[in-house]
């Protein structure tokens, strides 16, 4: 029991549960939105209950890359032509056809902002509790395969695993619903919080690419790396402060001109 729980455990275990919280990022941006197209009164619940069914679907998922991981990383079939080249696994499959619809998802949801004719047009389609649920459940399992393999790749002990996935998941919940009622007082910051899910979208289907050793016309799809995703959102974040400071020194100066005239 001594070697079960010993100082390399936990300190693995903490670095797991931090590295949980880095690469969910993405994954909480898209519950929240999610979560938004169900009625108002059953947000909360569809966070909470979509999460926790998605953290034992992740455990089981573990359970399931631990003994099999090498199945899911060898080829189902291969692609030969003059235009594109390829071999497809499960794990490529599953992040490419995650990152399309994600891309999806963020350039519906951006376009029905930019066509708005009047303020009830801001109201997005509702869907159901159930249809809000499974779409949580199955994108959460599209996001975990990253912290999954990183995990497995950090150690090889179960219960480190499981205890940071839970842990990780419970963080979850609590910060979806931060993130939602910041999103929903500060309704500028949907539209950067979608072209944050477009660049995740483009992330997953690079990653996916890289993963079959897709190549178009002779060149490889190359993954887009965490570190220019994190750059690229640190410049859309900067992008969007500062262009709302711009703009209520705009209108501030615009109401000073109104009242110079009307005075």
């Amino acid at each position: 029991m001594e070697s079960l729980f010993s100082i390399d455990n936990i300190f693995t275990l903490f670095m797991l549960i931090m590295l949980q919280a880095v690469l969910g990022f993405d994954n909480l941006l898209y519950i929240s939105l999610e979560s938004q197209r169900v009625v108002a009164d059953k947000q909360n619940y569809v966070r909470k209950i979509g999460i926790g069914f998605a953290i034992v679907l992740r455990i089981a998922l573990l359970f399931a890359l631990v003994s099999v991981i090498e199945y899911f990383k060898e080829p189902l079939f291969e692609i030969h032509n003059s235009f594109v080249e390829g071999e497809f696994s499960i794990y490529s499959i599953i992040v490419l056809l995650g990152g399309v619809f994600i891309m999806y998802t963020a350039v519906k949801e951006i376009w029905h902002m930019i066509s708005l004719e009047d303020d009830h047009a801001l109201k997005r389609e509702t869907t159901s509790v159930g249809k809000a649920i499974f779409m949580i459940m199955v994108m959460n399992l599209v996001f975990s395969f990253d912290s999954i393999l990183s995990a497995i790749a950090l150690t090889d002990v179960f219960w480190v695993m499981a205890v940071a996935i839970i842990i990780g998941g419970l963080l979850m919940i609590w910060l979806s619903e931060k993130i939602t009622e910041f999103l929903k007082r500060n309704r500028m910051y949907e539209v950067l919080g979608l072209f944050i899910l477009l660049i995740v979208g483009v992330m997953l289907v690079s990653e996916g690419g890289h993963l079959a050793h897709l190549k178009f016309f002779g060149n490889a799809v190359t993954a887009m790396s965490k570190a220019t995703f994190y750059f690229v959102l640190l410049i859309l974040v900067v992008v969007e402060v500062a262009q709302s400071k711009y703009h209520r020194k705009l209108m501030a100066e615009k109401e000073k001109h109104y009242d110079d005239d009307t005075a």
